[in-house]
């Protein structure tokens, strides 16, 4: 059996200024999974957005678990709060506006499993 429990996973800043904490991924955690995806908890605070950036071979799911905000996938943008849950395609320029009053704190499933090649910040026109 496999357990890991939030509090041990090292906390990262994000390429898009996310705060997340891998909780699986075979990129890190080695051939003893036979998984295709990798599994992040992640926060933005509040009065935070993330940086607009996309996977290219990737696609994410977020799971929002608190806080609300403003989910932008390429033209698209949609309110989400706890138990919204956004498919984000590969390629798709996605980010996410915290404009609630607590954090956003949610869980993102990317398959194939994230890998930091795979991931680019992109510019928004106005």
């Amino acid at each position: 059996m496999f357990l890991r429990k939030l509090r041990d996973c090292k906390v990262i800043t994000a390429l898009d200024g996310t705060i997340l904490r891998e909780l699986l991924n075979p990129l890190h955690d080695g051939s003893k999974f036979h998984l295709g995806y990798s599994i992040a908890h992640a926060i933005i605070p509040v009065g935070k957005t993330s940086l607009p950036h996309r996977l290219i071979k990737a696609s994410e799911v977020y799971y929002i678990l608190q806080g609300r905000g403003l989910m932008h996938v390429d033209a698209e943008t949609k309110e989400v709060g706890p138990g919204s849950l956004i498919y984000i395609p590969p390629k798709a320029t996605q980010f996410l506006e915290n404009t609630g009053t607590s954090d956003i704190v949610f869980i993102c499933i990317v398959n194939p499993y994230w890998r930091p090649d795979d991931e680019e910040l992109v510019e928004i026109e106005d």
